[in-house]
């Protein structure tokens, strides 16, 4: 249990801003697969800001607030990844070029409309949902799911010969450990939204492998801001899929 424990801490010290302090550092082995979970920690904290803003304030706004109060607790952590692999890929002629702006700190256009485009499409479709409800719903899905996609890529693909904490964490994992985590991820799912979790799977699956054949096209493999990418691309597909799917089904547990 305290291992267990540990690793979830472990993975929200590492996957957002909360205040965490560990006595002890677990092996980055034992945190990867917790980062599902972490995601829906995450999608909590934010699908509740958007439910309480939902009741007082038109749906749109509740939807960005919503998003803001990710950026917040996320420090916008995969935005930057996103970012950094936009202006890489979009600016960078050569695998060397490449990797040389994605260590660089400072977003240049490609990015900044990438990151700009992420944000928009989450407060688009998050307000386009018809309640709080499934709002919440949405959100935990996205947030799991979309982790559990960069996992995904973490257990099947190279990390390319580059330095950085995502970089370290991505050489911890073993197919099971992925496998585990992946597993973690689809139950939350199916549990929040039921058979809705399929077509959000797919969307998740078919989103982190197009950013990691594209990231094996463009440097070899993957790293940490491939891994960011993959969760933010992912994310918005998945509340794509939902605001669709909104449309003309309830949620399994909602009253007709």
């Amino acid at each position: 249990m305290d291992v267990a424990v540990t690793g979830l801490l472990a993975a929200l010290q590492f996957l957002t801003r909360i205040p965490i302090k560990l006595r002890k550092e677990p092996t980055l082995g034992n945190v990867v697969p917790w980062f599902p979970l972490a995601g829906a920690i995450i999608g909590v904290i934010v699908g509740g800001v958007a439910a309480g803003s939902w009741q007082v304030l038109p749906a749109q706004v509740a939807a960005a607030l919503a998003v803001a109060a990710g950026l917040l607790v996320t420090g916008a952590f995969h935005e930057d990844g996103l970012g950094d692999v936009a202006d890489a890929f979009g600016g960078g002629w050569t695998i060397e070029r490449r990797l040389e702006i994605l260590k660089d700190s400072r977003h240049g256009t490609y990015g900044v409309a990438a990151i700009a485009t992420s944000i928009v499409l989450r407060v688009v479709t998050l307000g386009t949902l018809p309640g709080p409800a499934t709002m919440v719903a949405a959100l935990i899905c996205a947030h799991t799911l979309a982790r559990a996609g960069s996992l995904g890529l973490m257990g099947t693909m190279r990390m390319v010969n580059a330095s950085g904490l995502g970089n370290d964490y991505g050489r911890g994992t073993t197919p099971g450990r992925t496998a585990a985590g992946i597993a973690v991820a689809v139950a939350i799912a199916i549990g929040v939204s039921g058979w809705w979790a399929a077509p959000l799977f797919a969307a998740t699956a078919v989103s982190a492998l197009a950013v990691g054949l594209l990231a094996r096209s463009k440097i070899g493999g993957i790293n940490g801001d491939v891994l960011g990418a993959a969760e933010q691309v992912a994310e918005c597909a998945c509340l794509v899929i939902v605001s669709g799917l909104a449309m003309h089904h309830h949620l399994w547990w909602q009253p007709l």
